[in-house]
């Protein structure tokens, strides 16, 4: 794994305003690879006192475009679903690993799991699209 500052992962996390005001840290990335942290807040629980489902989804999907983008092509999710196992509530810490299942083409299929301690709190997998080059300058993409 990689854990330097530099790279196509941490470029993208700098950008990425949302995942940060969920306070989100990445811990060790490596080619269609991610390791990451997120405490569930007080302002992450719904109704009934559990981490919103949504929060729990977006944390994995975080986890998702790290191991997706680890090669460095711009690369955004075509797809994804998420099996929530358990119930996760506030303080608690859960650390999401993102692992490349296959890339083939610009597409890709990734898979990650949502734990809290030894506990699977969700499992997650994405599928993802490198965009194709348009145009010059690195923000020039499309789908």
């Amino acid at each position: 794994m990689t854990d330097t500052h530099e790279g196509p992962v941490h470029a993208m996390l700098a950008a990425d305003r949302a995942s940060a005001e969920l306070g989100i840290e990445l811990i060790t990335w490596g080619p269609g690879s991610a390791d990451l942290r997120m405490t569930v807040t007080e302002s992450m629980v719904n109704g009934h006192g559990l981490a919103h489902g949504g929060y729990v989804f977006l944390f994995a999907d975080t986890a998702f475009a790290c191991a997706c983008n680890s090669h460095g092509p711009v690369t955004v999710a075509a797809g994804a679903d998420v099996t929530f196992v358990a119930s996760a509530y506030a303080g608690d810490v859960l650390h999401a690993e993102a692992r490349e299942r296959v890339r083939y083409g610009r597409s890709g299929v990734y898979d990650v799991t949502i734990r809290r301690g030894d506990e699977i709190v969700a499992e997650f997998r994405g599928r993802s699209r490198e965009l194709a080059r348009r145009g010059n300058g690195p923000e020039a993409v499309s789908q």
